[in-house]
């Protein structure tokens, strides 16, 4: 058996923080002068390599925040992309998906690392399909398990009671909760209930994160992807981050003063008139410019050729340097692709990891965790 301590993060859901929370863990542990490895063992969003490998982007993300070489068979021993469940029950025999994260485990057993820290996939039943729930995954590793859950009470107690219910059937123990993206108004009200209830449980509560909202923030190039947009101006800005989106219906009625990183949506026939009326607001408001971080036009297969900016509009452009797309997509449908992005961290937002790490640290009790699994360890 391997000497360090094993930890696997996992979650009740997709998009709850696994890998916020293992930033800021495996962050605090390197803080406190400790070896740590990380491997996501089992992925779904990968990258293509050389020699035709492939990584999760996460074990992308962690190997260049953390500055080690990224080795597939290692890192992200096991890709679950499209298709591979179908090719898996096609012909079983031809996997061995298990051993190769064996493997996985046994070259950090060889290690120094004081810790490794194993980031999950989806919810804990995520795998199940071809036998690699997390909670199985966890058991072959021979990790110990935090389970990251999202802000609430009632609907967060019936989640944790599943996920919990999971990793005991694999005789995997779970040593302590953190709760995040809680509402800054709720978290002291959620951090009493939610103590009592896990007390009860014998597990620990070891933080409560709140809702941070730069951790949602989307890079302009997501939107673009989003709408199925087509660039049009400054193609170099498309990693400009996304705060607030404005209507052009809408303009009137903002506070140019308190919102930053604006994205403008119109359609083009209206957008002069949208720039103008942001201009005369700012004034009004008195600041010298709207802060637009990007420009959505709509409606391109309204009958209208492909946008032109009139003299007004690429001045302002211009003089702002501000990256333009333009979507066959109506206002309301681009506003619906957009209020359904799922903003993950990746290498392509390092504000976000750099936000996660200070979350971790003020909110989670990372001293707390090291005393539990320092205290009954491989157990």
């Amino acid at each position: 058996m391997p000497t360090q301590n094993r930890l696997y993060v996992a979650a009740t859901n997709q998009h709850v923080g696994k890998t916020t929370c293992t930033l800021g863990i495996i962050s605090a542990l390197k803080a406190r002068n400790l070896k740590v490895g990380y491997c996501k063992p089992v992925g779904q969003e990968y990258i293509s390599l050389e020699d035709g490998l492939k990584a999760d982007k996460d074990a992308l993300l962690f190997a260049r925040t953390l500055h080690f070489s990224l080795d597939p068979p290692i890192h992200s021993p096991v890709i679950l992309g499209d298709g591979a469940t179908q090719a898996f029950w096609d012909s079983p025999s031809n996997f061995a998906f298990g051993q190769q994260i064996v493997r996985a485990g046994e070259h950090f057993a060889s290690t120094d690392d004081d810790w490794v820290v194993f980031e999950g996939t989806g919810h804990p039943g995520v795998g199940s399909v071809v036998g690699l729930s997390n909670a199985v995954v966890a058991r072959l590793l021979g990790a110990r398990v935090i389970l990251i859950v999202r802000g609430g009470i009632g609907r967060t107690i019936d989640e944790a009671t599943l996920a919990l219910a999971l990793f005991r059937q694999e005789g995997i123990p779970v040593e302590g909760v953190i709760v995040n993206k809680v509402l800054p108004e709720k978290l002291e009200k959620i951090r009493h209930y939610l103590t009592k209830v896990l007390s009860a449980w014998g597990v620990p509560l070891l933080g409560v994160i709140p809702y941070d909202e730069s951790m949602m923030f989307p890079l302009f190039e997501q939107i673009r992807r989003a709408v199925d947009g087509r660039v049009v101006f400054y193609p170099e800005k498309m990693e400009n981050r996304i705060a607030a989106v404005v209507s052009g219906s809408l303009v009137a009625s903002y506070d140019l003063k308190s919102q930053r990183n604006l994205l403008i949506v119109s359609n083009a026939l209206r957008l002069p008139e949208v720039l103008r009326q942001m201009v005369n607001l700012a004034q009004n408001q008195g600041i010298s410019h709207p802060d637009v971080a990007g420009i959505l036009v709509t409606g391109a297969n309204d009958g209208h050729p492909p946008f032109q900016a009139d003299a007004f509009c690429s001045a302002f452009i211009e003089k702002h340097q501000i990256p333009v797309i333009e979507s066959n997509l109506d206002t309301y449908g681009a506003a619906l692709r957009i209020n359904a992005l799922e903003i993950k961290i990746n290498t392509r937002t390092p504000w976000k990891v750099k936000r996660a790490i200070e979350l971790v640290r003020e909110y989670v009790d990372v001293d707390q965790l090291i005393a539990i699994m320092n205290e009954h360890p491989r157990r």
